[in-house]
Parts: C-alpha cells; structure tokens; sequence
C-alpha cells in the first residue's frame, strides 16, 4: 500500500546555506511518526515545505517530491496543502485574538442556513449558522479532553487553551488524512499534554496519519510508532517503537551523550534572613491565569520555582510584578516598595523577565539579534552608548560595543543563527528563546523572573538554559524566579517550590521531596508543615 505521505529527497538552501539534505520520510495510515532534532536541525524548515509555506516559494523553492497516497503533489501553498487533507498545528498560533474560540476554529469553513432572501435572491444572503458552528466546535474540543467555553473570545486566553483552539480546529476539518503537529505540548502543562496525547493517539487509531514533532523524548517515547532523527539538515536515523529509548534519541539529536551534571558550587550562598523580595496580597488581573492574593517572601541568592497547573495563576506573578498586567498589593524590593504597574520602574530597580510569550512580548522580531539584545539596556540603563564629538552632550550608539556583545551571548548562548544582523523572526523557536533569555541577562539584573524559560527548545538547548540560570545564580549570586509547567526542571535546580492553586500560594515544597506531596498541593491539599 503507498504511503499517506512521504517525502523524498528534500534538499533546501537559503541564501546559499543548505539546511535540508536530501531528507526522506514516511508516514502511513493511522501511523503516529515523531521527527525530532535540536533546534536548527531542519525540522520547521522541512514543515514549511509540506505545507506550502511562502517563504520557501520566495527563497528559490526546494528539490526533492512530495507524495500523497502514492501520488507525486505540487505544494505551493497552504491552500494546496489543505486541498489534500494536510493539517497542520503551528509551533506558533495563529489565531484571530479578536474572535471567539467557536470563530476561530470554523474560519474560512464557515456554515451557513438558509432564510427567506436567500432563497429568493441567491445563497450569498444566507446567515451563518452559529448554533451549528458551536456544536461543532463544542464537539472538536471534547475529543481533546478540554473544557473551554467555545464563545469566548481567544485574547487574553492562557497559551495552553490556544494551543488546544489550534488543535481543535485541525480536528474539525473533514477532509484532513496527514495531520501535522509542530511542538504541540510546549505550552501545555503535564496533565494537559496527557490529555492531548490520548487524543492523539484516539486520531491515529481513527486513521489518520499524524506527524508528531517535539522537544519532550518522554512524549515521543510513549506515543511514536516510528521516529526519525535529524541533525544538520540531514537524516540521522530510523527508530522504531521497540528501539527507541530518551537516551538513545537524545544522543543521536546532539551526537554526544546528553547528561547533566552536579550542580556547581555557589560563590554565594542563599541568605534565608535576607529576603530581596517580599511579596504580600499580590492580585494580577491576568485573563486565564488571575492571581487572587499572594504572599511570598524570595530569599536572595536562591533559586525559587513557581509551579502548579495552568490556569491557577502562577505565570501571573512575574507579569504582574514587571507591571504587564494589572496588579494591587505591595512588593517590597530590598525593603523599598516597588511601584505596580510600571515596567520602566521594575527594570531600573535591578529586576528583569523572560516572558513565556516570547513573539509577543518578548522580541523585536523585524530588528535583528544584536538590537533585540541590547534594545532594553540602552532604554533603561543608556549602555552601548559612546559620545558624538564635537557635541560631547550627545549620545550615538556604539554599534562596536553592541557587535561584540551580541557575538558574545550568540557563542554563550549558543544561538543557531548567520550572524548577529540577522532579524529574530528568521530564527526557530528555540532560538529566539535564547535571544530572550540573552536580552534579559544584559541587564545584570539582580532579580531575573524567567517564565517557562526552556518553552519550545530541544534537550540540549534546554540543558544549556537551565546551566545557564544556574551558573548565573551561583557565580554572581543572582536571584532566579522560574516559572515552569516542567516540575523536572523545577525539581532539579530549585532550592524551594512554591505551588500556585486557584489564584494563592498552597505551600512551598524542596526538590527532594516525594510525588505524593507535590501531587496532593498540586491538587490544592496541604501538608502538616509548608518549608
């Protein structure tokens, strides 16, 4: 029998940089096939063929065929790939913040009932029918697992629930046989990627061929039939179900032996009598995530975690007290209250954030990577500045000084990229995360909140990530705030958890303590005594 789909041979340059070569893949009829690699591996590159995207049309094309059920296919557009049932969920939305949920998903297949006029004067006065639409968008997010309201609107929804709006649309398409998913779990907190993963697995054994790309092996490991590896553009292996083990994928991802070692010593050791930030009935009105009132006391020097499930209002706090959504309550800074409200005021007062919405809030993405790295330091701190002679009252930017920077966090941060000129929205996701991460840390804060700060990145970026807030906290004594849907992360280089339920601080956990309590406060239960 052909294959569902299958691509043969695709090789693809930019600008003279090959970063597919001669790639082949296969998927067939209810076949879950994961494809994973770092980041820069070609992996989004490779979609972008399947799917018809414009920027490989714009870029020279590609070499190499597509197959559909056995059939050579020309893709030149998304339309095309539609057209032959191709789905595909973005790595990154793309939603209408403006329409409700129901909208969203039913855009450009909108359903229509007849009325008097159209009967009379033709179909195009007929109205739509949004009592039918619902339904079936009602439907779409029950096969999913998820309770959301279909008529609410998509602004100001958490990312998790968007996610499951972009899956929900893909899964009401009639026509869809291959269905493609670019990092759906990114963004989804553990119990919500188990639902999803259900789902996924209820779709395959429906009949459809899915295409499953993620960072997270564990998730690969459980669901995939079969899986193939890529590394520099280029097919490094086949695995199927039986064969693949997390070590094993990770090793042939990065081509070395991924394993993390004993955290470092700490040049200064965390003061539990100095508290640099003491947080006290903290609300945030955050659309998805409202925090109801937090009393939290940070101890400098530490590295404290944020967790707990999504929507109970853990990613408000960094966004509340960086002044990016409403807040009421009293934050005390090294003893000095900290104005709400006012993101200038956070960051001059030696705080910084690296947001869980790194396209929205987090990048420049038009400017390139050494102005998205220095754009908050100069506005904030007027570093990368250097006088303009014979008006020594004038300030120009040092574009040396911001080169050498940029190279710099590029080689630290180990940022895949042609060079420090090249725009953040040309990178892939993972890239542009450290891009984030390299903005923040220019600033030398002394408080840096990082929210889901390893989102959307491989196994070895996430390790270089998570070295690197370490490395910062225990080398310049930084105080790290993590905000993770990851409680491993959390759990390996956090000195304390605070767990968020509906809106309040449950309790603060240590990394070693066991699954039951983190699951029971989790759940919202407390235990007899809160560390």
């Amino acid at each position: 029998m052909a294959h569902a789909l299958e691509m043969r041979g695709i090789t693809k340059s930019f600008f003279g940089n090959t970063v597919l070569k001669g790639v082949d893949i296969s998927v067939d009829v209810g076949e879950i096939h994961a494809l994973v690699g770092e980041n820069g591996a070609g992996k989004s590159t490779l979609m972008n063929i399947l799917f018809g995207m414009p920027v490989i049309h714009q870029t020279g094309g590609f070499e190499g065929e597509i197959l559909v059920d056995g059939k050579t296919m020309t893709i030149e557009s998304p339309a095309d790939a539609m057209n032959l049932g191709i789905g595909m969920v973005h790595q990154e939305f793309m939603l209408i913040p403006g329409f409700t949920v129901t909208e969203n998903i039913k855009l450009n297949r909108e359903l229509s009932r007849p009325n008097l006029l159209s009967k009379v004067l033709g179909e195009r006065l007929e109205l739509l029918d949004m009592e039918q639409m619902g339904k079936d968008s009602e439907q779409a997010l029950e096969r999913l697992g998820v309770d959301i309201d279909h008529w609410l609107p998509v602004a100001g929804l958490p990312v998790g629930y968007m996610q499951f709006v972009e899956i929900a649309r893909e899964i009401d398409k009639s026509k869809v046989q291959v269905l493609v998913f670019d990092e759906p779990t990114a963004v989804l907190t553990e119990s919500e990627a188990d639902l999803f993963l259900q789902a996924v697995k209820r779709l395959s054994e429906a009949g459809l061929a899915i295409l499953f790309i993620s960072h997270r092996l564990d998730e690969v490991v459980a669901v995939a039939d079969n899986i193939t590896v890529l590394r520099d553009g280029e097919v490094v292996g086949h695995l199927h179900r039986e064969a693949a083990k997390v070590d094993r994928i990770a090793e042939m991802m990065v081509g070395r032996k991924i394993k993390r070692p004993a955290l470092p010593p700490r040049k200064h050791e965390p003061n539990e009598d100095k508290i640099v930030l003491d947080i006290k009935d903290l609300a945030v009105n955050m659309p998805g995530e409202e925090l109801r009132g937090l009393n939290l006391a940070i101890r400098r020097g530490e590295i404290i975690g944020l967790g707990g499930l999504a929507g109970h209002g853990k990613v408000a706090v960094a966004n509340g007290i960086m002044g990016l959504y409403p807040a009421t309550g009293t934050v005390l800074n090294d003893g000095v209250k900290l104005p709400l409200n006012d993101p200038a005021v956070a960051l001059t007062q030696g705080l910084a954030f690296v947001s869980e919405d790194r396209r929205g809030t987090g990048l420049l993405l038009d400017d390139s990577i050494e102005d998205n790295m220095v754009f908050t330091s100069l506005q904030i701190q007027n570093r990368f500045l250097k006088k303009r002679l014979p008006w020594p009252s004038m300030y120009v930017r040092d574009a040396e000084a911001i080169r050498q920077h940029a190279l710099q966090s590029i080689e630290e941060l180990d940022i895949r990229c042609q060079g420090p000129e090249q725009p953040v929205r040309r990178l892939s996701g993972g890239n542009q995360q450290k891009v984030c991460l390299g903005r923040a840390l220019t600033l030398s804060p002394e408080v840096l909140f990082a929210s889901e700060p390893t989102r959307g990145i491989d196994v070895g970026a996430k390790s270089l990530v998570l070295d690197l807030l370490v490395k910062f906290n225990r080398e310049l004594g930084m105080t790290v705030v993590i905000t993770s849907s990851e409680l491993a992360e959390l759990r390996m280089i956090c000195d304390r958890i605070a767990i968020i339920y509906q809106g309040r601080l449950v309790g603060i956990l240590g990394p070693d303590d066991s699954d039951v309590e983190y699951g029971l406060m989790m759940a919202g239960g407390k235990r007899a005594e809160v560390g």
